[in-house]
């Protein structure tokens, strides 16, 4: 049923926590914050960073815009590599190629970061476009990555078009924009969070997802 499928990164196709988490310590250390919760900072796996620094710490919009700065000084260098591709994902991805599928990357992780991950994993080759937000964080809703990706393969797929995502937003960005998504149990969302949101169907494990898909 399914040919155009758009994936999240963080928390679907890698699990990214340890590099996220730990940015987000040195980051909030250096605004005089001590955070020693890392099971806490796992929420901000998935969403907009702003988003997180606002909802979890109470910052404004321009306190949070201040965070990011200080939270790539840490992932930059080294953040980014403290990351894991989930096992059986490559094998997942190879078999849906073999089907035909057309496979996308839309995450809300700044693309330049995204692409350079996926490289590194050697997850690149399955992908047929890659699109996360900008660095300026102007662009950084999942609503509006998942409506970049549509654009460009063409609205008159939308029909046979799913995301697959382990958070609310993937599930709120898809049905933004007429997609039904795949949540999934693997990554960092819960069950409940994923079916309130209002996920098509959800996947227990990543070997279960061809048949979900």
């Amino acid at each position: 049923m399914y040919q155009y499928i758009l994936f999240d990164l963080d928390g679907t196709l890698t699990d990214s926590a340890e590099g996220i988490v730990n940015s987000v310590i040195y980051a909030l250390k250096k605004r005089g914050i001590e955070e020693h919760d890392r099971a806490k900072l796992s929420a901000f796996v998935g969403p907009p960073l702003m988003d997180s620094f606002m909802k979890y710490y109470g910052m404004s919009e321009e306190e949070a815009r201040g965070m990011v700065p200080l939270y790539r000084e840490y992932f930059e260098p080294k953040g980014w590599a403290e990351n894991r591709v989930y096992e059986g994902i490559p094998e997942v991805l190879e078999k849906l190629r073999a089907r035909g599928k057309h496979l996308f990357v839309a995450t809300s992780k700044p693309e330049a970061f995204a692409k350079r991950i996926l490289e590194h994993f050697n997850l690149t080759q399955y992908f047929e476009l890659i699109r996360g937000a900008s660095m300026d964080e102007k662009l950084n809703r999942k609503e509006q990555v998942i409506a970049c990706v549509i654009e460009e393969v063409g609205a008159e797929h939308v029909k046979e078009m799913v995301m697959v995502g382990d958070r609310e937003h993937d599930v709120i960005g898809a049905r933004q924009n007429g997609l039904p998504c795949v949540g999934v149990l693997y990554g960092y969302g819960s069950r409940k969070e994923l079916e309130t949101a209002g996920a098509a169907a959800i996947c227990p494990a990543v070997r279960k997802l061809p048949e979900y898909l």
